[in-house]
């Protein structure tokens, strides 16, 4: 016989992300004022459900977080407990430490566990599944690169801010004749430079699913200087790579799941595209403004929607699954379905074809 559900976990984890308070606020109200649960919230993601780092989340704890960015349970990208790091004898070793985590849950009289985070988090929520957790994962990345849900929260913030900046860089490079190249996250996928790009009036726009020719890119902007445009905007995600190339890292963190840090590729596109066409260029990294700030009204509504079907989930004893969206309805798909798939940009998809057709270069 199932076992009635009366108190709920939540826990945050891997990097921040516009709308996560709105996920937290719509779980811990659903879960209140519908089912009269309890909820607690584990705090700096896994590692605080290795620490039994918890707080009681009631209407007042999540009363005005709807707008906020960030995570008021706080976050951390580096602790998995299926792998966890320990100093002995000066050297790091792992251990898997998740059955402190499982007693953890156990003590603090949870009976099922709402998950959010991306493909590292959820991959520890279905390894917790497989050893008898209950366990809801909802999909959170500004990167749009998970499989098997139509869009993650965070993403239409992190495409509106790309946009914005978008908008402002036109003003500079058209007064400076300039080439301004706008590099924006996504790691192994194109979903923010190729939206941004589109919004923003880009000319040309570089991702990973496409590898590029730098000679088309400057013949570009060459054209768009015999047109009399002296001035040209690219964008470039930080996953872009030259069709010859490697990927562009920034650093190896040694002590994280995910090590490798991209970056640096929006600098030196610039530096190639200054000498082959003549033109001054200079280049921006966004960087980290995608992930913060104030989620976009569409952002607030998605979120409130994944954190009142998790806990929908929860209440049908769904447990494993994943809280997906599919056209206008929300669902849900097996973690184990989910983890160690991207969902990239189709090269020969619409949205791609429709960029080219306005006049986008994608250096192909």
């Amino acid at each position: 016989m199932d076992k009635k559900i009366k108190k709920i976990g939540i826990l945050t984890g891997g990097g921040d992300c516009p709308g996560l308070n709105a996920v937290i606020r719509a779980v811990t109200r659903t879960a209140i004022l519908k089912y009269n649960l309890e909820v607690v919230g584990f705090k700096n993601g896994y590692r605080g459900l290795y620490l039994g780092q918890t707080v009681r989340l009631d209407l007042d704890a999540i009363s005005g977080i709807l707008p906020r960015g960030g995570t008021i349970l706080h976050t951390s990208n580096k602790d998995n407990l299926f792998r966890y790091p320990f100093i002995e004898d000066g050297k790091i070793v792992y251990r898997d430490v998740s059955d402190v985590g499982i007693q953890n849950i156990r003590d603090a009289g949870i009976d099922a566990m709402i998950i959010i985070g991306g493909d590292g988090t959820l991959t520890s929520a279905r390894d917790f599944a497989r050893k008898g957790v209950n366990v809801v994962g909802v999909p959170k990345t500004i990167d749009n690169d998970l499989a098997l849900t139509d869009v993650t929260f965070g993403f239409d913030t992190a495409v509106a801010v790309a946009t914005e900046a978008l908008d402002r860089l036109h003003s500079t490079a058209e007064s400076h004749h300039r080439i301004m190249c706008l590099e924006v996250m996504g790691r192994y996928a194109g979903w923010i430079a190729l939206e941004a790009g589109i919004a923003g009036g880009a000319d040309a726009i570089l991702i990973p699913e496409i590898p590029y020719d730098i000679q088309k890119v400057a013949e570009k902007i060459i054209k768009r200087r015999h047109d009399g445009k002296d001035f040209s905007v690219v964008v470039v995600a930080e996953g872009a790579r030259p069709i010859s190339g490697e990927l562009t890292i920034s650093q190896v963190v040694e002590d994280s799941p995910d090590p490798i840090r991209l970056g640096g590729i929006g600098i030196q596109v610039a530096k190639q595209l200054e000498e082959l066409v003549g033109l001054e260029a200079r280049a921006t990294i966004l960087g980290h403004l995608q992930r913060g700030g104030t989620p976009t009204a569409y952002d607030r509504i998605l979120s409130t929607r994944y954190g009142a079907a998790a806990v929908e989930l929860v209440m049908e004893q769904k447990f494993g699954n994943m809280v997906t969206l599919k056209g206008n309805d929300m669902s849900y798909d097996s973690l184990e379905n989910v983890i160690g798939k991207l969902k990239n940009v189709d090269p020969e998809g619409e949205l791609v074809k429709t960029a080219k057709g306005i006049g986008i270069c994608f250096g192909d």
